[in-house]
This record gives C-alpha cells, sequence and structure tokens, in this order.
C-alpha cells in the first residue's frame, strides 16, 4: 500500500490562530456570529485529535503516512502547459 496522504496538523494550527486571534475578536459585539466561530474552533479540534488518532492507527498497523502541505505533489498529474497565443516573433510577421 501506498503512504496515505494527510493533511500536515500545521493547517489545523493555522487555522486555529486564525479563529481564536483574529477572527473571535472581531466578533465580540455579535453574540450570534461569537458562537458560530467558537463551534467552528471546536470542530477543527475535534477534527484535528482525529486525525492524530488516525495516525495512532495508522502507526499500530504499521501503515506509512505522507503529510501534505498541499495538493501539488511530484507524482500528480500534470496538466499541459498552455502555449502563449502570439509571442512576439509570430507578432513581426503578421504586421
Amino acid at each position: 500500500m501506498k503512504s496515505l496522504p494527510l493533511p500536515s496538523l500545521i493547517h489545523y494550527e493555522l487555522l486555529l490562530q486564525l479563529l481564536e486571534r483574529k477572527t473571535l475578536a472581531m466578533t465580540y459585539e455579535q453574540p450570534v456570529l461569537q458562537e458560530q466561530v467558537e463551534r467552528l474552533i471546536v470542530t477543527l479540534r475535534k477534527a484535528r485529535a482525529q486525525q492524530k488518532q488516525l495516525e495512532a492507527i495508522c502507526e499500530q498497523s504499521y501503515i506509512s503516512l505522507e503529510h501534505h502541505w498541499s495538493l501539488n505533489s511530484i507524482d500528480a498529474p500534470r496538466p499541459p502547459l498552455i502555449e502563449p497565443l502570439a509571442n512576439s516573433e509570430n507578432l513581426r510577421e503578421t504586421t
């Protein structure tokens, strides 16, 4: 089996820091918004904890993990390059 792709845990940390330091601070006058942001923070903490549990299960089962920082990876198929419609040489020829 190939390595199991998982998001890097830093992604959760970055989102949590943004929500706790910036977003939550801006909602103090809006209790409904504040409650929704707090729920989102709890949900992200649960997701991070669930991923850690998944990683522990994989480790116990000898399943290798691969943390990803983005969807871009070396082994992913890449779209073909798009050639420019016209370059400077083609423009000179047509004028």
